[in-house]
């Protein structure tokens, strides 16, 4: 079955030679030139977003799309800046490019993301560490029996971390797992996740950091010191 993409540009200069591209490739493709015509759209596999829209912003555009489903979207801007990159990624996007950007890279990412967002056979069992739950197949993370709140980074993270319990995970392991195999953004958005997912835990103990290598997901030992700050800096 081809691969669906949501296309949302307003510029028809970017947008069809693109769309007509991308077709070539084998992909279909739905163009929409508003914000809101993005929300109203149905039956995609991927979106394309640009964060310039003549009406809602992209950044919100990303948030809205995110809270009702887990589709892959990748932004693709002319908004280079890092704080703009980190943004549209804590909002849900699993990937961001700048223009301009090759067509071939462009292609490679949209294949990555929806290969990444297809259902995992090797991951039938939940993990469970300690009071804490992860299961792959319903998507879902439980602590002490509560269901825990995450956006699909967080769980993809923790459910990474999960897969091996003590084991030391490399940082750049983890961006090319979580994120992409050929991830060309800021750093500073995993030490970002990392640091929602310590609060969202409850305790920051859950996961330790190993100074110039990565993270660990570690059970806390009943009473034992909250962990000094020193000790969860970004590695």
């Amino acid at each position: 079955m081809s691969v669906r993409v949501l296309l949302v540009e307003d510029d028809d200069a970017i947008a069809t030679p693109l769309a007509r591209g991308l077709e070539r490739e084998g992909l279909t493709v739905q163009r929409c030139a508003t914000g809101l015509a993005a929300l109203e759209a149905e039956r995609y596999d991927v979106v394309l977003l640009d964060l310039g829209l003549p009406d809602i912003d992209g950044f919100e555009v990303c948030r809205r799309l995110r809270a009702v489903s887990e589709v892959p979207i990748i932004v693709v801007t002319a908004r280079g800046d890092e704080v703009d990159r980190v943004v549209g990624l804590e909002l849900g996007a699993d990937d961001y490019m700048v223009k301009p950007f090759g067509f071939r890279e462009l292609l490679a990412r949209i294949r990555a993301v929806t290969r990444r967002a297809q259902p995992r056979t090797d991951d039938n069992q939940p993990r469970v560490v300690g009071r804490l739950e992860v299961d792959r197949r319903s998507h879902r993370a439980m602590l002490g029996g509560k269901e825990l709140t995450l956006t699909p980074k967080e769980f993809d993270l923790l459910a990474l971390l999960a897969e091996a319990p003590g084991a030391v995970f490399e940082r750049s392991r983890i961006l090319e797992q979580v994120w992409d195999p050929h991830w060309y953004g800021p750093t500073k958005t995993l030490d970002v996740h990392i640091a929602s997912l310590r609060k969202k835990l409850d305790d920051p103990a859950w996961i330790e950091t190993v100074r110039g290598v990565g993270f660990r997901l570690v059970e806390p030992q009943v009473g034992a010191d909250p962990m000094p700050d020193a000790s969860r800096s970004s590695g």
